[in-house]
């Protein structure tokens, strides 16, 4: 990790709430929206970085840090939490459920 992505990630610990990402990236938010759906955006953006973790195999930069949340607060703008669909408690009551890969075996019949 270089200088500069050591800087970004100890900002980024010192980080607690979505209105500190938001205002920590210079992203314009309105507050209303941000005040009903914290919680999602943060999960989102949280799911947004581990995809990108992912693809990648790499740890985003600065403009991808805030191009994702950017993406994340975005999708609560013209939509709301029962509909994106971000935190367990709405994915079962849509009917989604998911099942860790490491969870799955053979059932042992002894």
């Amino acid at each position: 990790m270089n200088i500069a992505a050591t800087e970004l990630q100890d900002d980024l610990d010192e980080l607690e709430s979505a209105e500190d990402f938001l205002g920590y990236f210079g992203i314009d938010f309105e507050p209303s929206v941000v005040h009903v759906n914290r919680l999602h955006i943060l999960q989102r953006y949280h799911d947004y970085l581990e995809g990108h973790r992912q693809r990648h195999r790499a740890e985003p930069d600065h403009e991808e840090y805030r191009s994702l949340l950017t993406r994340a607060y975005a999708d609560f703008v013209h939509s709301d939490a029962r509909t994106e669909k971000v935190l367990r408690v709405h994915q079962k009551a849509g009917g989604i459920a998911k099942v860790a890969v490491s969870s799955i075996g053979r059932i042992s019949r002894g």
